[in-house]
Formats: structure tokens, sequence, C-alpha cells
């Protein structure tokens, strides 16, 4: 539909008073400034904002300064990432805070082709910036704001072919309210987080519905079409939780992982980044991790193989506690990580990897994978033997570990209270109240 300038000045004064009454109260749009807008910006791709929120306050809270982020541990970083995925975006995050203090004084750069230079920043990323931050009159354009304006025009079809998309980029051009561009880009993508959402918008709701093809003609469901999804890859892992009479683990990196010993069958499906360790590595989001081998027929016998091959660990099946399975995704693989807790004397000392008490994991980068195998392995510990060989996921009662969760805990893990036995005496002891913070029943 073309506007009128009558039209168009009705169109954006309506979305606009619209968001001045119904916008959320965001950290980052109470800060105001390119450092903050940026931050928010990078942590809200391919994650829902209820889920950013608190890793913004802690990130800005650590790293206040673009200074301070680009003068910072990367593994520092990267903890402090930890949880969100995606984990390229916080190494792309401070590179480019580095190019920033170095080549543009400290400052996100304002124009456009040095905003599109630096690590990590799209089209989508600078036009935001520079629009919220600067009040340039360039529109943005992503899932939210494609999905409003595919609705508006009933525009039918996949939305990412380049000719869709080429189109959906000149009518936000057109529609973007010059004078106030920031609050008009923050307006769009609103309306389409909370009202006009994928499936069953609010349109009773919308400040445009009057203008809305695709309401008039009743397709809102069916507009935009619904892409297809690849077809998920299942991949299994298997992960050794090495313990030693002192309380710590063993945790390694690419390359010491298998040191080129996993052998050229037990490829991963669906990965091609080179060999087997390089991708196990990845669906770690290359960070520290426990020993992992994926599995192709048993994984407990291949686990074995490996830590005699590269850890030179003598084992035996009956070191091998079963630990619940876990499940865990990377974009359309779907990962069952297969983990087995082995009480040993003395961990095997090796470069690139680093030995770190199991209850204090929280303090070094890893990902939601790693967490989720220690949590199980904390849970075994908790439960004593009355928890062994159960496989499953289902745990009885209930309890959170404070040092594997962040403020806002994902989820209450279960499991029963109990005590540690150490495997030096086999004396039973009470588990430290520390590791059960707070015990929550059903």
């Amino acid at each position: 539909m073309k506007f009128s300038p009558a039209q168009l000045a009705q169109f954006r004064h309506g979305l606009l008073v619209w968001f001045d009454k119904r916008k959320r109260d965001l950290p980052w749009r109470r800060l105001r400034n390119a450092y903050a807008t940026w931050i928010s910006e990078i942590m809200l791709q391919q994650t829902r904002v209820a889920v950013a929120v608190p890793y913004f306050e802690r990130f800005i809270g650590r790293f206040p300064t673009v200074q301070e982020l680009a003068n910072a541990p990367a593994e520092e970083v990267l903890r402090l990432w930890a949880g969100l995925g995606y984990y390229r975006r916080a190494r792309n995050l401070q590179r480019a805070a580095q190019e920033i203090v170095a080549q543009h004084g400290g400052e996100f750069p304002r124009q456009h082709a040095s905003a599109l230079s630096l690590p990590g920043v799209g089209p989508y990323t600078a036009a935001a910036v520079l629009s919220i931050a600067y009040s340039q009159p360039m529109a943005v354009l992503d899932g939210n704001v494609a999905r409003v304006l595919a609705r508006l025009d009933a525009m039918r079809g996949d939305l990412r072919t380049p000719g869709h998309w080429r189109a959906l980029q000149q009518r936000a051009d057109a529609l973007v309210a010059d004078q106030t561009p920031g609050a008009w880009n923050q307006a769009m993508m609103e309306l389409g987080a909370t009202v006009c959402t994928p499936r069953l918008p609010s349109c009773e709701q919308c400040p445009l519905a009057k203008w809305c093809m695709a309401r008039k003609l009743n397709i809102t469901d069916k507009v935009p079409l619904k892409r297809t999804k690849p077809a998920p890859l299942k991949i299994k892992i298997a992960a050794a939780v090495l313990l030693d009479l002192r309380g710590r683990t063993l945790l390694v990196k690419s390359g010491l992982a298998t040191n080129g010993l996993v052998r050229a069958g037990s490829k991963i499906a669906g990965m091609n980044k080179g060999t087997p360790d390089r991708e196990i590595s990845a669906l770690f989001s290359n960070m520290w991790r426990f020993p992992s081998v994926p599995v192709r027929r048993n994984g407990r016998a291949e686990l074995a193989r490996h830590l005699r091959e590269v850890f030179e660990l003598d084992v035996n099946a009956a070191q091998f506690e079963r630990l619940p399975d876990s499940r865990h995704a990377v974009t359309f693989r779907q990962i069952t990580l297969t983990s087995f807790l082995l009480r040993i004397g003395d961990l095997p000392s090796l470069s690139d990897s680093m030995r770190p008490h199991l209850t204090q994991l929280s303090g070094f980068p890893i990902s939601n994978a790693t967490r989720k195998i220690a949590r199980s392995a904390q849970r075994l510990i908790a439960c004593g033997t009355s928890c062994k060989a159960s496989g499953k996921e289902e745990w009885e009662g209930e309890i959170e570990d404070k040092y594997l969760t962040s403020k806002r805990p994902e989820s209450h893990e279960r499991g029963r209270e109990g005590h540690v036995r150490f495997a030096h005496n086999s004396k039973i002891v009470p588990l430290r109240s520390e590791w059960l913070s707070r015990r929550k029943v059903r």
C-alpha cells in the first residue's frame, strides 16, 4: 500500500504514540548511549529479550566502557557471556571493542561504512546503533520488522529470498520517521515482538491495524510464509567427569582433547570443521570442557579407549558411574550427552588443560553443555548411591546448585540431598551445606 503524505504522517504518529505508551522498560533504553545500544543489539541476536536482560546487566556492570571491554581477558568476556550461546558474538564483540579504541577514539563510529567494518557488525546492527544512538535516518530490518512489513503489504512467499528482502528494506527505508529514527525503529521492533507475533497476532491491539492488508484479507496466519527447517541431526557425545580425591576435575580445550587420536570413522554427522576433535570442540563452543568423544556404538568403551590413548589413564568398567543423559541443541543439531563420573587418585597433568574444583566451574568460560554435564555429576555426588546407574533425566526431589547457575537459574535441577563417598577410604561424609544452597519441593 502506498501512502499519501497525510496518510504517512498519520501512520507514523499512530505507531510512535503507541510506542511511547507501551514500550518495555529495558536497561539499555535507560542508558541511552551507543555502547549500551551496541552491546544490547549483539546480545539480542538469536536471543529473547527476557533472557538477554540479566546478561546485559552483568556484562555492563563488569565492562561499563568500551575501553574496559577491549582490555579485559578474553576468558573473562566468555565467562560473562556463558549461557547466551553463539559465542562468536562475544569474541567479535571484544575484537570490535579493540578496534573502536584503537581506530575510533573509543567511540562507536558514526559513519555507516566504518560501523560495517567492525567485526560482528552487519547492516542491521549498524542501522540500529546509528539510528538509536546518533539519530541517523536509517531503517532497521530484522525478523520482527520484516513480519510487520510483510503483513502490512500481504507479501507472500519466503521473506528471506534476496528479492523479497530487498523489497522489505526499501519499504522500511520509505517508512522510517526522519525526525525520530531511533524511536521509530524501536517501535517497529517492539510491535513485531509483542503484538504482531508469528502466531496469533493481537490485531485488536495493533496501532497499524487499519493499514494492514493481511488482516483485511484474513491471511495473518499465512503471512509470512513459514520457513522449512532443516531436519534435525542427532548426535551422541560421551564425556568423562574425572574427579580426584580433592574434588577437582579435568577440563580441556581443542587440540589436547584428542591429540589427533580420534579415528577418522568417528567424524560427526553434519560437521565439516575438519578433524573430529575440532568438531567436538565446536559443539562445546570452543570453550573449556570435559574429555569427550563422538559415540559410534558403545559410548563407555569408546570413552575408555580415549582416556587410555590420550590421557594415559588405565581405567576399567567398574570406575564408570553413569550420569543421567542430558539433551542439548546447537542450531539444528540435537545432542545427547552421555556422561560418566570417574573417581581417580590423580588427574593427568597436560598442557592446555586445567584442574578446577568441580563446584567452582562458574568462574570459567564453559558452555551450557558442559554446565549440564557438571550439574549431573554434582547431583550424583549429592545423592550418593541411591541415584547411581539410573541413566535417566528424571530425579527425585529437587536442589539448586548455586555454583553452576546464574542469578536467574535456567531451571531447578532434580536431585536428593545426601552425602559424598570418598573412594580412598569409602567413608560417608555429609555434603557441604553450600552445595545445596536452597531446597525446593514440587
